[in-house]
């Protein structure tokens, strides 16, 4: 009898400690919160930045010149390559996307595709040639060229000593004339975060 009643409060004590050990507590938050819970990059660093250096990238005197020299146009930009250069795991896809939408929120530049996704959409027109009607086939040849190439890298520096340490970010993208391989502006945004 004993031992069927130490089997019975071991199972309610393994039950119990089961029932603790469940799925973790999730809260809902906006996605323009800010959150830092590990000190690395993130979202937040990524959307700020996006967002500062766009507005840094439209008022420097290069747009202004080239709206007066080409009157009611919008410059036509191409996003290129952006190379994580710091010391961690940086998905740089997400930070030129925030770029990119950054650009087109604005409604003062034109966006074109760029890297494997031009491409994907050239072999769609290549493949309208042969089986889509006369009147809806796109042509070649009609795409917008880009007036202006923006590439840039994402740096870091780590400082630490004992359990408290400093993460320095800097992000620096440059915009170039295509036509004449001119570099129009540089602009940077810098993060520092200090971890205890």
């Amino acid at each position: 009898m004993r031992t069927n009643t130490y089997k019975f409060i071991l199972a309610a004590v393994m039950g119990l400690s089961l029932a603790n050990c469940g799925s973790p507590k999730v809260t809902r938050v906006s996605e323009t919160s800010v959150t830092d819970l590990s000190g690395r990059w993130n979202e937040t660093d990524s959307r700020i930045t996006a967002e500062d250096i766009t507005a840094q990238l439209m008022d420097h005197s290069w747009y202004s010149t080239y709206a007066s020299e080409n009157t009611g146009k919008k410059p036509v930009i191409i996003v290129g390559l952006i190379t994580n250069k710091s010391h961690e795991h940086i998905e740089a896809e997400t930070f030129s996307k925030d770029i990119e939408k950054a650009i087109i929120n604005s409604g003062r530049m034109k966006l074109v595709q760029a890297g494997s996704k031009r491409e994907e959409i050239r072999a769609e027109r290549a493949d309208q040639q042969n089986f889509a009607s006369q009147s809806t086939m796109k042509k070649f040849g009609l795409e917008n060229g880009a007036d202006f190439m923006l590439q840039g890298t994402i740096n870091s520096i780590v400082d630490s000593a004992k359990k408290d340490k400093t993460v320095y970010y800097q992000i620096d993208l440059e915009l170039t004339n295509i036509q004449t391989n001119e570099k129009v502006w540089i602009g940077d945004k810098k993060i520092k975060k200090y971890i205890k």
